[in-house]
């Protein structure tokens, strides 16, 4: 047993203190959790009268805890932190040497057994936050079979693979083994990589439950939980599952929640589920934000067509947002017509597919990618400067998130949003929301302020047909060509690929 880990959990029984929330910011306010009055960690927070009100939070977020325990200092190297040599040797063969500011203010509480609540935009480090520190405990440490000992919960099953291929190298260098469970794949081959024994899991809460419904894993092991993108999980319907799964790891854990925004559903799962959480908050509208532009282009109807066109048809990649998948398969289908290189990725398309147009993109054989809000979670592509609301979101929440695929990690990017005249006063609530003020043009196709903002150009007009690259046909072992492979030779693909569980040992 590691015994940092055994020692953080000693000190967890002996906390006291507590902290309250705001009436008007998701509830009544409510009395410690700590001391006397706070419940057992599978129940749920007790009602009493409260104390030390706290103004309420903008944009619909909860006011956020005050931390009772005060935080370690942050530190600005990785060699700062007590973590293994392996684990050090590993973050500098990936050329990973300065730590983010989430990383940074975080990693020497969460290695010292702290909860974590962290909010920051998607792209801000939050992967590597939560992932060194579950690997650093977690190291030294054999799973039984089927009892993992660190849970990462995330929405969607291309945010996992993203987790899983940020941590992959790193569990190798400590010699531990990681599955990635999600749906959309061969559920038995997740099964036998459980009954094998794995230390850490990265799984979807819907798959991971049918595993545990079918005997193939138990949680009463799991002594490191993160939620990731826990706002997502509860917009998408998730909280009835991830309750469930939070009520069935050990109940002195460690626990780590991170989200890009944080509203009254996550403010059930914080007051709930953690203990004295240490709190890096950075504002979604400030910080790494601040690398990116924010564009709204007024845009007339019967224009709005050619104008998208025109902007995918610019040099690099972008990323287009539609509603629906339809919208989506017909845009994509028109671009196609046009010249420009382009791949649909929505809900629709099974996980094979998801993952070669993924992979296509980021290698740039696509060089559009045209997608519902599938994509806007949990998809990171290096040096995407683009980002473009064809169809403008209708919730603020959604915007960060949509334009959380550019200015990653510190780079700069541009988020353009195309509005016609009847959404404009909507837009503008939203902007508001968002805290985001942004630069208003009114553009037409074919104008030179087009071209300065998006980079638009006019497309070839000579339809193109998307083939498998040739790595990929060697690596299915087929030569299916054309803009849909078919289903048997999706099933192929499918059968012979190992995203679904990724062992690292």
């Amino acid at each position: 047993m590691n015994p940092t880990r055994t020692n953080s959990r000693s000190s967890r029984s002996r906390r006291t203190g507590g902290h309250s929330y705001d009436s008007s910011a998701g509830g009544p306010v409510r009395g410690g959790r700590f001391g006397s009055s706070a419940p057992s960690r599978s129940g749920g927070p007790k009602r009493s009268g409260g104390s030390g009100r706290r103004p309420a939070a903008v944009q619909g977020e909860f006011a956020l805890p005050k931390t009772i325990t005060p935080a370690l200092p942050a530190v600005e190297a990785f060699a700062d932190l007590d973590m293994p040599k392996t684990l050090l040797a590993a973050l500098t063969a990936q050329g990973v040497s300065v730590p983010f500011p989430i990383q940074g203010a975080t990693l020497p509480n969460s290695l010292a057994g702290r909860d974590v609540l962290g909010r920051g935009r998607t792209g801000s480090g939050k992967t590597l936050a939560f992932g060194l520190a579950l690997l650093a405990r977690t190291a030294g440490e054999t799973a039984e079979p089927r009892q993992p000992l660190a849970l990462v919960l995330v929405p969607t099953r291309e945010l996992a693979q993203q987790v899983t291929d940020a941590l992959t190298p790193y569990a190798r260098a400590v010699k531990l083994r990681l599955a990635t469970v999600v749906g959309g794949m061969p559920i038995g081959r997740q099964a036998n990589a459980l009954r094998n024994g794995v230390e850490v899991v990265v799984a979807t809460p819907g798959r991971l439950k049918d595993l545990i419904d079918r005997g193939d894993c138990r949680l009463n092991q799991v002594a490191i939980t993160v939620l990731d993108e826990a706002d997502q999980m509860a917009d998408m319907g998730f909280m009835p599952q991830v309750t469930a799964l939070l009520n069935q790891v050990r109940p002195e854990g460690q626990r780590m929640l991170f989200s890009a925004t944080l509203d009254r559903n996550v403010d059930l799962l914080v007051r709930r589920y953690l203990t004295d959480p240490v709190v890096h908050s950075v504002d979604p509208s400030q910080g790494a934000v601040t690398t990116m532009e924010h564009h709204v282009l007024h845009v007339h109807g019967a224009d709005k067509q050619r104008l998208t066109t025109e902007i995918a048809a610019r040099d690099g990649r972008v990323i287009m947002f539609l509603d629906t998948k339809h919208a989506v398969d017909r845009l994509t289908e028109d671009l196609l017509n046009s010249g420009v290189r382009a791949a649909a990725l929505h809900g629709g398309k099974t996980q094979p597919q998801r993952t070669r147009t993924l992979a296509r993109f980021k290698t740039g054989h696509v060089t559009v990618l045209v997608a519902t809000n599938v994509a806007a979670r949990g998809i990171h592509v290096d040096n995407l400067d683009l980002v473009v609301n064809v169809d403008p979101p209708t919730d603020h929440k959604d915007y960060l998130h949509r334009g959380g695929r550019t200015a990653r990690a510190g780079e700069s990017g541009s988020v353009v949003t195309l509005v016609t005249a009847n959404q404009r006063r909507d837009m503008n609530r939203l902007m508001a929301a968002a805290g985001i003020v942004p630069e208003t043009t009114q553009v037409r196709s074919g104008e030179e302020a087009l071209t300065r903002i998006t980079g638009a150009r006019t497309p070839s007009g000579i339809p193109v047909t998307i083939t498998a690259p040739p790595t990929e046909q060697r690596k299915r072992g087929t030569t299916t060509r054309g803009r849909r492979s078919t289903p048997s030779a999706a099933r192929r693909a499918g059968g012979g690929r190992r995203s679904a569980v990724g062992a690292a040992a």
